[in-house]
């Protein structure tokens, strides 16, 4: 771990000098306490860096939640291990996932699912009901849809060949719209108080004031949402898992945590609002995931609870190149030799997720060593992504 200052720690041994001063910008906003700890995936991100753990008082930085609230991963532990596989087509499986599951941004389900039908019945009993209402009124046909970018559905074997069902998804359209009426109101909060900003992108609103009130209420509903919806996708996943066995699955393990969100927490004696962008919560025994990319490895873990950062972990490999970058670098010949042995799209869409388009997992996990315990190392045999 490296202390920048007093007010900025950072477990990042590859850390951009853009993604240094950006993390510094928010630091030095006067209502972190006690100081804001960044992750070994650090990299550039919207206002905040993504990578980050932004503790405050009296105030949230609706930017530094992000636009995917609640976004994060799953996994189920099956009792099958690769030999139920082999010899069997996993294209086929890919196929019928990729059926299942709506992929891809826009792309939602054509009626509420029965298996959704409670999930959603949950969400309009919800407090902030309404706002998902006005921001996007077809969310209900979104809950079990997977996006695109680096969202991913995989059928991975762990260190001794057992089957694991891995995804990451977040809230979909309406925690975007959601997220980007909260980030306008508070750009519009400030203004009119003439507050000052290195960046509008950092704008907060301030606790006690109604705009603040709403805001929690959508950012609430919106992170039960991520969590229903990674849910709903599981169940269908597992669902194709054992139409394609011929044999019903069997949960022996199952994760389901947030990476992009926001919680009242207790650190250092004091009660603070915790926003993660892009890391998980990784308290004493607490059980996480941490994906790489496409074509790499990924982790169940347990946290070790470390004090100074927060409580808190990498939640994936984190970019090294831009999404344009990483298409003008890599080559579709490239990745199909990356992706052999996997089953996936198979198409060039998929270039600018690259593993080479993200930061080595392996350097991630290793100065993630005092924030978190690998348990289980996954290497993936089915890829489904949007594009």
């Amino acid at each position: 771990m490296e202390r920048i200052s007093d007010r900025l720690l950072s477990w990042a041994s590859i850390l951009e000098p853009a993604t240094r001063e950006q993390a510094e910008r928010t630091a030095a906003l006067p209502f972190i306490h006690p100081h804001l700890a960044l992750m070994p995936d650090a990299h550039l991100g919207k206002g905040a860096t993504v990578g980050s753990v932004i503790p405050t008082v009296g105030a949230i930085i609706p930017a530094a939640v992000g636009v995917d609230i609640g976004c994060g991963m799953m996994a189920v532990r099956t009792q099958f291990d690769a030999a139920d596989l082999t010899g069997r087509d996993l294209d086929t499986l890919h196929a019928q996932i990729s059926r299942a599951v709506p992929l891809s941004a826009g792309r939602y389900n054509k009626k509420v699912q029965p298996t959704a039908e409670p999930r959603v019945a949950e969400l309009r009993g919800m407090p902030g009901a309404a706002q998902a209402d006005g921001a996007a009124a077809n969310w209900p046909l979104q809950l079990g849809s997977l996006g695109s970018g680096n969202h991913f559905i995989e059928v991975s074997l762990d260190e001794r060949d057992r089957v694991w069902l891995f995804l990451h998804s977040g809230s979909r359209g309406v925690g975007n719209k959601l997220a980007s009426v909260h980030i306008r109101r508070a750009q519009e909060w400030c203004r009119a108080r003439d507050i000052e900003l290195a960046d509008r992108d950092l704008a907060h609103l301030e606790e006690g004031t109604p705009e603040f009130d709403a805001y929690i209420e959508a950012l609430h509903w919106a992170q039960r949402f991520a969590y229903l919806n990674r849910e709903e996708m599981m169940d269908r996943v597992v669902a194709q898992l054992g139409r394609f066995l011929r044999t019903d699955v069997d949960r022996l393990e199952t994760v389901n945590c947030h990476h992009n969100y926001t919680e009242r927490e207790e650190h250092y004696g004091r009660s603070l609002w915790v926003s993660r962008k892009g890391a998980i919560s990784a308290r004493k025994e607490q059980p996480g995931l941490i994906p790489g990319s496409m074509g790499t490895a990924s982790y169940v873990v347990t946290g070790r609870g470390n004090v100074e950062s927060l409580m808190s972990s990498p939640h994936g490999a984190g970019r090294n190149h831009s999404r344009n970058a990483a298409r003008r670098l890599f080559t579709r010949a490239d990745l199909d030799e990356r992706m052999a042995g996997i089953a996936w799209g198979r198409s060039n869409a998929f270039l600018d997720e690259h593993p080479d388009a993200y930061k080595p997992v392996d350097v991630v996990m290793r100065d993630a060593a005092d924030l978190v315990e690998i348990r289980h190392t996954l290497r993936q045999i089915v890829n489904v992504k949007g594009d």
